[in-house]
């Protein structure tokens, strides 16, 4: 887990934070607040982030690496380095990399964090 804010500086390395698994995604937090998560999402080719919703939250996917199928709503788009999409709040999203062999990295913002979570 990430680190908690404390109301002093917090710093955290995004290339260092991306951890990969054979099985899963893999979602690496790097901050965390009762208003805000901060995650990178690993995926090898393959995996996928179930489409889902929040009620009452909003989540930015940026890709960092490799190429994203992003679904928000009914669209699905391919995203590749430094390219984002926001879901809206009460909107099913989801990622998946469907790439051969390359991995997939994304910057993942949600706020404020789902319901039920710190």
């Amino acid at each position: 887990m990430g680190a908690v804010y404390t109301r002093s500086m917090q710093t955290g390395n995004v290339r260092a934070a991306q951890k990969f698994s054979a099985d899963k995604m893999v979602k690496a937090n790097l901050f965390q607040t009762e208003r805000l998560y901060y995650d990178v999402y690993c995926l090898e080719p393959g995996q996928a982030q179930k489409v889902h919703s929040h009620a009452g939250c909003d989540k930015v996917y940026l890709v960092l690496a490799g190429r994203a199928i992003v679904t928000i709503g009914t669209e699905e788009r391919e995203l590749g380095p430094d390219e984002a999409a926001l879901a809206p709040a009460g909107v099913p999203h989801g990622i998946r990399n469907a790439a051969p062999v390359e991995r997939l990295s994304a910057l993942v913002v949600t706020t404020p964090p789902p319901e039920g979570k710190p």
